[in-house]
């Protein structure tokens, strides 16, 4: 069986070459020249572990292909999935240009029967307007071609997204008509056989699915984020209640952790699209709403407490910063609480020098030349008089804190990810400042 996949963004080559990993011959379709050159040169668009290896193993064993031009392979298959970007419109809406683009450029070439599979996250009700694409370029070629529309969002995390896909905890399908359900139960039956479940439901349901599901996680977020606000000012420690509340199996301990807020390419954008289909459909998204104001506010919590610990006064003040992604084990920067508090930092007049192992080249796009790089954490260290901790990277669980200590200016660590003991620093002749505690040392 051969599928296409329109993208090869970061849900785009993931699902590609999980597919191909599985046995199907998959062609990965972008209309950027470039990156499709360099797929075939094996230079991958996107960090994300464990890829590259799955792109060349498939692309040499011969079920991998790369193209710029979906009218060019369409006659071949009989899935496409369209995996194209969603970006935010200024109202926070999901921009569906690009994949009405795909729904267009099938309706215009299709020659017979087409299954297209919506795998970027897109609001309830965008199957009808696909529908609607397809039909508008049939009608318009004066033919009658059968086709089906399907929903099959994402549920990957950076940084995890091949074992995600590969070990799904449950892949959503949403489909209209037998033909499409039996087609796609075929694409994921090695997930069936594995017992993996699979969930079938109607078109809108899934794409609803996608983003409560998101809106859910981002809300667990910015609620403990909220508890660890007051648990400051009532001397608990956050990292107590997590395990407290966590310990009940109806709350679980996934997305509880205090830190910085949430950032990336999916929660941002789709709590934002969320509370703007709320709007469109009369629904106000209330809960929702408070979730996005909290992780704002949040994302100033460093920069909040560097400012504190320094009386207010940041002028001249040289600020290390220990990662810039949003995450580990990715080099996405989109959304990222680290820019907020760059940005502030800089306008209270201090200097930052920052590291991340592997977004730098990412930060030089986004930061330009507003902060020094570093080739490592302990150059950042010199002459600094703090530390802010932004992405909790492994390789910064244990540095060598007596050798940074000879070499930084003051003893502040901001830590805004709560992985440090605060009574073992201090010991080493550091102040630790962590998110959610009240320090008794």
């Amino acid at each position: 069986m051969k599928i296409a996949i329109v993208g090869t963004g970061y849900v785009g080559l993931v699902t590609g070459a999980c597919f191909a990993e599985m046995g199907l011959d998959v062609v990965c379709v972008d209309i950027d020249k470039n990156k499709i050159s360099k797929l075939k040169e094996g230079i991958m668009p996107i960090y994300e572990p464990g890829i590259k290896e799955l792109v060349d193993k498939n692309v040499a064993e011969g079920r991998l292909f790369f193209s710029n031009n979906l009218v060019d392979v369409l006659d071949d298959v009989s899935v496409v999935f369209s995996a194209v970007g969603t970006p935010p419109d200024e109202d926070g809406s999901a921009d569906l240009k690009y994949v009405l683009d795909v729904a267009r450029t099938v309706g215009k070439n299709m020659k017979d029967y087409v299954l297209l599979v919506t795998k970027s996250t897109v609001p309830v009700g965008t199957a009808p307007k696909v529908r609607a694409a397809i039909e508008q370029e049939l009608n318009k070629r004066g033919v009658k071609i059968e086709f089906d529309v399907a929903s099959n969002p994402e549920f990957l995390k950076e940084g995890a997204a091949i074992k995600d896909f590969m070990s799904p905890d449950r892949v959503v399908v949403g489909v209209e008509s037998e033909r499409a359900r039996s087609l796609m139960e075929k694409l994921y039956k090695p997930f069936m056989l594995n017992g993996f479940p699979i969930i079938f439901m109607d078109v809108s349901s899934a794409e609803m699915t996608k983003y409560a599901a998101n809106a859910m996680l981002a809300t667990r977020i910015s609620f403990m984020n909220e508890i660890a606000a007051l648990c400051e000012i009532a001397g608990a420690n956050v990292d107590e209640v997590r395990r407290g509340i966590g310990s009940d199996k109806r709350i679980g301990t996934s997305f509880l952790y205090a830190g910085a807020g949430y950032g990336g390419s999916c929660f941002p954008k789709d709590v934002q699209a969320l509370i703007q289909t709320g709007k469109e459909l009369g629904a106000e998204m209330n809960v929702v709403k408070a979730v996005e104001e909290v992780n704002e506010r949040q994302k100033e919590i460093v920069y909040k407490k560097l400012k504190k610990a320094f009386n207010g006064d940041l002028k001249g003040k040289i600020i290390a910063m220990w990662g810039l992604s949003f995450k580990p084990d990715t080099d996405d920067m989109r959304e990222a609480p680290s820019i907020v508090v760059i940005n502030k930092l800089l306008a209270e007049g201090a200097s930052v020098k920052v590291f991340d192992p592997v977004s730098m080249e990412e930060a030089k796009h986004k930061l330009g030349d507003s902060v020094t790089y570093c080739e490592n954490i302990y150059f950042t260290v010199k002459d600094a008089d703090a530390i802010a901790l932004m992405t909790e990277w492994k390789q910064f669980r244990l540095p060598h804190w007596s050798q940074i200590k000879l070499t930084m200016r003051g003893n502040i660590v901001v830590d805004g990810r709560n992985i440090y003991d605060a009574k073992e620093l201090k010991e080493e002749g550091f102040e630790c400042i962590s998110i959610g505690k009240t320090h008794k040392l």
